[in-house]
């Protein structure tokens, strides 16, 4: 007999290279305008301030290798990103403890729906419509930390169709890793299942149905989603 009154939801996780056993998602955090290119490309100012973060859902990660066009959009941008998985939190980590608490990294893509963000930010309203649907951040597989160590630097690039979008490098980030999580400590009891998506270099632009997106980060890993 079941403890719920409905069908309980189904636990979303991701999978970890080398292991048998899946990471469950709880959380997943996303850092703005976190490269200066793409602070200046969306209209912001590049020089160091307070970071800012908003929120995907758990079930919004995906491994499937397609993307859904989304409904009631007609401009759905890309945006490469290196995941960061937490194994344990809490609040008011340091910075020079906040690697402790990093499980591995990966890579992700950051869907947007640009014209329903663009909408929020002159309505001054939240950017869920925009960030937060179904299937919005395709996903890699997880590498442990044991296995990778710690990436500070390494090329990030996004293609299109075979053609380059989007370039950068890791070392290129505004706030580090650990900076990220000792922010977002002060806010949250952060913890084991969240994710941190840290980001992303210029150049984000459009995709359309049946378009296919390569994104690769050096030693952490490459995806390919299909448009569908």
């Amino acid at each position: 007999m079941t403890a719920y009154v409905i069908d309980e939801p189904l636990l979303n996780t991701l999978p970890v290279e080398g292991e048998s056993k899946s990471f469950p998602v709880r959380r997943i955090y996303c850092i703005g305008r976190n490269y200066a290119a793409h602070t200046i490309e969306m209209g912001g100012d590049p020089n160091r301030e307070e970071p800012f973060f908003f929120q995907k859902n758990a079930q919004n990660a995906d491994t499937s290798g397609e993307f859904p066009y989304p409904p009631e959009s007609s401009d759905v941008h890309h945006e490469i990103e290196m995941v960061v998985a937490l194994k344990s939190g809490g609040p008011n980590i340091s910075t020079e403890d906040a690697l402790n608490h990093v499980y591995g990294y990966g890579v992700g893509v950051d869907m947007t729906r640009r014209d329903l963000q663009g909408i929020a930010k002159e309505q001054r309203r939240p950017w869920e419509p925009g960030k937060s649907f179904e299937r919005s951040a395709p996903m890699t597989h997880l590498i442990p930390v044991i296995s990778i160590g710690h990436p500070t630097k390494g090329r990030v690039e996004l293609s299109v169709n075979g053609k380059i979008k989007q370039k950068g490098d890791l070392d290129q980030m505004i706030w580090k890793v650990p900076e990220m999580i000792a922010y977002l400590s002060r806010f949250y009891d952060i913890g084991a299942g969240d994710l941190i998506m840290s980001g992303t270099p210029s150049g984000v632009g459009p995709v359309v149905r049946g378009d296919v997106v390569d994104a690769k980060i050096e030693g952490v890993g490459s995806l390919k989603v299909k448009v569908t």
